[in-house]
């Protein structure tokens, strides 16, 4: 790492424990954007989806002016993006980097873009290009089935003129959110398993589970509580939009390659099932109790 890389590294992290301390302390955000609740103009792009159509609940809840841009409505982009103080931009990852690209040509240099999938680097890049005005990443870490923002985790990634969205932060905690920075790199690094490699988890035993056909009622009669909780997350998992949840596991090729060193875990593992072979299941076991062990002590 040379010295260049090095500053920049230090200047990132004082700038995010700086941001740390503005959006996360109420008492460190400016007294006029904790009291502003005059209503914003948003234009959430994708609103109709089922995400985009949560944000625009909890916005129009509070008394903002929402409109809604869908694929059929760009012949109207100008009027609906050129006057807005937020565009949200709310579709599938697989259009995200496009739809940032196409909007941002009817945006003034002072709207606030903001995004909510689930891989940054790529997207908060997009926005950073392509517009000039205030840039935030943002990652619900919840599906769309939720009524409020109340005890749900937000990652924020900060892009430029973070101030521009203090107003949106507030409210978001005001509601019970919880705010968490870090830098896009830091984000996609930790979703590969946080949400890929999780997702690949429950859809393999989810598709175990129904090709064994369990009667899953008298599972559950008979269950532990963690089974129990383990059967409510698959069930989370295959209520939602199977497009998302596969985009989700193969849009990075880190996604791919961790889901396929996880897949080769189970086949090492279950060949040592086959063979009956105790004592490395025992060491394998033992290896990772004292790996959590040493994770646990460093918490």
């Amino acid at each position: 790492m040379n010295k260049s890389d090095q500053s920049s590294i230090a200047v990132i992290g004082d700038r995010l424990s700086l941001l740390n301390k503005q959006l996360l302390s109420k008492a460190d955000i400016p007294e006029s954007a904790t009291n502003d609740v005059s209503p914003r103009k948003i234009t959430i792009i994708g609103g109709h989806g089922r995400m985009g159509r949560l944000f625009k609940e909890q916005f129009s809840g509070v008394g903002h002016h929402v409109s809604v841009l869908e694929h059929q409505d760009w012949g109207y982009a100008d009027q609906l993006l050129n006057s807005a103080e937020l565009v949200l931009v709310s579709v599938p990852i697989e259009y995200t980097v496009d739809v940032i690209k196409r909007a941002a040509k009817y945006l003034t240099p002072t709207t606030a873009l903001c995004d909510v999938t689930s891989i940054k680097i790529q997207s908060t890049q997009a926005m950073l290009e392509h517009h000039s005005g205030p840039v935030m990443g943002l990652h619900p870490m919840f599906g769309p089935n939720i009524k409020s923002f109340l005890g749900q985790k937000f990652v924020i990634c900060p892009g430029r003129n973070d101030e521009a969205f203090l107003w949106l932060l507030n409210l978001i905690k005001g509601q019970g959110g919880e705010l968490i920075v870090c830098t896009p790199e830091e984000h996609d690094r930790m979703m590969v398993i946080i949400q890929a490699v999780q997702h690949f988890c429950r859809l393999s035993f989810g598709i175990f589970l129904a090709e064994t056909r369990i009667n899953l009622e008298q599972s559950l009669l008979l269950s532990t509580p963690s089974y129990q909780q383990q059967i409510e997350s698959i069930k989370r998992l295959f209520s939602q939009n199977s497009h998302l949840c596969v985009d989700i596991m193969l849009a990075t090729e880190e996604r791919c390659e961790a889901i396929n060193s996880l897949a080769n875990t189970y086949s090492r593992l279950a060949r040592l099932v086959r063979k009956k072979d105790r004592d490395a299941l025992i060491q394998e076991f033992e290896n990772i109790q004292e790996f959590f062990e040493e994770k646990t002590r460093l918490l």
